[in-house]
């Protein structure tokens, strides 16, 4: 369980993938790997999908980094499939259970578990393969807000997704109209950066 609690998270907007998430930091860190370039709720419900296609209740590193990578790789791409890109998708989430089985023994809590530092965190959260800065500070502003991980100076080294009710990111998202904040705010985001490359054209 993260930081020795059971938690409700909302981000799959559907109760068996949010429990899966709440009680499994393997899953939470799955779901925010697989947040990118589908919608939020899609990315979130993927570790409860894995599982159920490995027959199992949770996800185990040491199981999915020994899997053969096409064997795991058709897995995801099965209809409905995981992510947009099943196959790249299913390399990353191997290459990251097997820089924890590596690193952490298999135990994803590890990775942040007796942490007493936020910069310490956010760095071995960069250190995931497939985690870079942004989405590292993005889980790191989870851990703090919704699963009791808040090791001193989390919120700084969180950045802008640290400051309480920014609804930035996944990170404050507890329910369908937090859901909609955050939503309204990454597509406020894209036409900023929009309009800005237009003004950089003329």
């Amino acid at each position: 369980m993260i930081g020795d609690m059971d938690v409700t998270l909302h981000l799959a907007q559907d109760p068996e993938a949010d429990e899966l998430l709440g009680r499994s930091p393997l899953a939470a860190l799955v779901g925010m790997l697989l947040d990118q370039q589908v919608p939020m709720e899609w990315a979130f419900k993927g570790p409860r999908t894995i599982a159920d296609r490995l027959g199992a209740s949770d996800l185990d590193a040491h199981d999915i980094a020994a899997q053969d990578p096409d064997a795991f790789a058709a897995l995801l791409s099965e209809k409905p499939a995981v992510h947009r890109y099943p196959g790249s998708m299913a390399k990353r989430i191997q290459q990251l259970c097997q820089y924890l089985v590596e690193h952490y023994d298999g135990e994803a809590e590890l990775v942040w578990k007796g942490v007493d530092d936020g910069r310490e965190l956010l760095r071995r959260l960069e250190e995931l393969p497939g985690f870079g800065k942004q989405k590292a500070q993005i889980f790191l502003a989870l851990l703090g807000k919704q699963l009791g991980v808040r090791p001193k100076g989390w919120q700084e080294a969180a950045g802008a997704y640290g400051e309480p009710k920014s609804f930035r990111s996944v990170a404050d998202i507890t329910g369908p109209e937090s859901l909609t904040k955050v939503r309204a705010h990454k597509q406020e985001m894209k036409a900023a950066a929009k309009a800005a490359k237009a003004a950089g054209k003329s």
